[in-house]
């Protein structure tokens, strides 16, 4: 079990912006903004994000064999991470690429614009009192760690 540090952490700034652009719908950007953190400290986490945004770029471009083939990768990727990390609910994301997942064997024939329209695009909401204080992210300082 992970404990939460009694007083939250700054988080880096760079998985702040990977947010906010998740969040409004600019995955590939969210995406792009958290290579230099990764190639710097190989975050296996930080990945798990990336390969999560660049799921919902599939989608909208209305390909669900890059959806599935991503969220599959998120499915081996972050569970080590659970329940938090960096304030994320890992458990969540976990259980919207499931959903996910579930919705694109339910319906094979979900593509293109009905893809873009159907698919639930979740947001990532972090916690700062969840932060354990740990994680080795939070060391980026934007330089090569």
């Amino acid at each position: 079990m992970r404990v939460a540090s009694p007083v939250p952490t700054p988080l880096p700034e760079p998985f702040l912006r990977f947010i906010e652009l998740f969040n409004a719908g600019h995955y590939w950007e969210s995406h792009e903004v958290l290579e230099q953190p990764w190639r710097a400290n190989r975050s296996d986490f930080y990945q798990g994000l990336i390969i999560y945004a660049s799921a919902f770029v599939h989608a909208q471009r209305g390909n669900p064999r890059g959806v599935r083939l991503q969220l599959l990768k998120v499915q081996q990727k972050l569970p080590p991470y659970s329940p938090y990390y960096l304030g994320i609910d890992v458990d969540a994301l976990l259980a919207d690429a499931s959903r996910i997942l579930r919705m694109l064997d339910e319906d094979p024939s979900l593509s293109g614009p009905a893809l873009r329209e159907r698919l639930p695009y979740p947001r990532l909401v972090p916690e700062p009192r969840l932060v354990r204080g740990n994680e080795p992210e939070l060391n980026w300082r934007g330089r090569i760690l």
